[in-house]
């Protein structure tokens, strides 16, 4: 769920983590983005500091994100502030890659048009298991 959810946003390719890798420190999530390690919570009770904090503590020095959902609700996506810009980095330098691989009408088909958002709800339903 969360793995979809991230994969129609930013549009790069993602897994559960933590079942195929089964370290502790392995993040919950595994998207093609370097340098980002994912934390997922996907709980009625939040305790996002606590979440940071983890995430911080299993990121090796990674940008520790966390990505959160309640049922019914938007998935949320928190990361320390100064890390912000080095986490868009990271997004622009993977899309820039996985567009240079793509051939000319692969890359039409791939891009919305301008101005067009992932459509409403596409990225924030509640089936499926984290």
């Amino acid at each position: 769920m969360a793995a979809k959810a991230v994969s129609q946003v930013i549009r790069l390719p993602a897994r559960r983590g933590v079942q195929f890798k089964g370290g502790a420190d392995s993040a919950d999530l595994e998207v093609e983005l370097e340098g980002v390690h994912w934390e997922v919570k996907f709980v009625e009770r939040e305790s996002i500091r606590a979440w940071m904090r983890q995430a911080l503590a299993d990121s090796g020095g990674k940008v520790p994100v966390v990505l959160s959902k309640k049922s019914r609700e938007p998935w949320l996506i928190t990361l320390p502030l100064e890390r912000l810009y080095e986490f868009v980095a990271r997004l622009e330098e993977a899309a820039v890659t996985s567009l240079s691989a793509l051939g000319a009408a692969e890359l039409s088909a791939a891009l919305p048009p301008a101005g067009v958002p992932p459509a409403a709800g596409q990225a924030t339903g509640d089936a499926g298991v984290l």
